[in-house]
C-alpha cells in the first residue's frame, strides 16, 4: 500500500522536487498539495490517516512555529516533519519540542531528503547530520513551550490570531463563534501562558520565534 503523503509549501518548484522525491520511494506514494497554510489543515482534516506531513514553516497563512503548533495539537498520531530554510538550532529545538519528527533543511540535496523521509516513515526522528541540539536552552522557553502545549486546539487557533494582530471580532468571524466566546478562550489562552494581556501574550509568541514580525523564512 503507498504511504500518503501531504506536502505543504507555497513554492510550486519546491513541492514538485519534494513530490519527485516521494515518487521514487520503492513503495511509491499518494501525494495531497496544500500551498498555504488553510489548505494544509484541510488536508488534514481529510486525510487524518496521513504517513508523513511535510510542513513549510513560512507559508500564508501562518507564521514559523504556530502552524505546527495547531496541526500538532489537533492531529497528535500523524508524524509532521518540518521543511524549511531555517536551519537555526534552536528553531529546530523548539520545533521538536513542539512535537515535530524531523526538520529537513531545504538546502539538503536529493539523497539526502529521501533518506529523511524513509526514516520518518519508519518511525524515527530525524535531523541533519550537522545540526547540535547540545547547547543549553533557555529555561523560560522550555516553560513557554510547556504552557502553549497545554492549549486546546481552538485556543491555540486563537492564540495564533492574537499573533497576527486580529482584534476578537475578526477571530470571531474567522472561525465562526461569538465574540463573547473567543473573550473567554482569549482569558482561557492568557491564564495558561501566564501573562496578563494580549500585548504580553504577543510577546511571548516572539520568543518561540512566532511572531509575525519575526516570522521565520520557510
Amino acid at each position: 500500500m503507498r504511504p500518503l503523503f501531504i506536502v505543504a509549501d507555497d513554492h510550486p518548484l519546491f513541492r514538485g522536487a519534494l513530490k519527485e522525491i516521494l515518487l521514487s520511494l520503492p513503495q511509491g506514494a499518494e501525494i495531497v498539495e496544500a500551498a498555504d497554510f488553510d489548505q494544509a489543515a484541510a488536508a488534514l482534516e481529510r486525510h487524518g490517516d496521513a504517513d508523513l506531513l511535510l510542513l513549510d514553516l513560512a507559508m500564508p497563512g501562518t507564521s514559523g512555529l504556530s502552524g505546527l503548533a495547531l496541526l500538532r495539537a489537533e492531529h497528535p498520531s500523524v508524524p509532521i516533519a518540518i521543511v524549511s530554510a531555517s536551519e537555526d538550532s534552536q528553531i529546530i529545538a523548539r520545533a521538536l519540542d513542539l512535537g515535530a519528527s524531523g526538520f529537513i533543511p531545504k538546502s539538503a540535496g536529493f539523497d539526502e531528503i529521501r533518506t529523511a523521509i524513509v526514516r520518518l516513515l519508519s518511525g524515527d526522528v530525524w535531523l541533519p547530520g550537522d545540526v547540535s541540539l547540545d547547547a543549553p536552552g533557555d529555561p523560560d522557553v522550555a516553560d513557554l513551550i510547556a504552557r502553549v502545549k497545554t492549549l486546546t486546539p481552538q485556543q491555540t487557533r486563537v492564540l495564533s490570531m492574537l499573533g497576527r494582530g486580529l482584534l476578537n471580532k475578526q477571530i470571531a468571524y474567522e472561525l465562526g463563534v461569538s465574540e463573547p466566546t473567543i473573550k473567554a478562550h482569549v482569558s482561557a489562552v492568557l491564564l495558561k501562558l501566564g501573562v496578563d494581556s494580549r500585548t504580553q501574550a504577543v510577546i511571548q509568541l516572539g520568543k518561540l520565534g512566532i511572531d509575525p514580525e519575526r516570522s521565520i523564512a520557510g
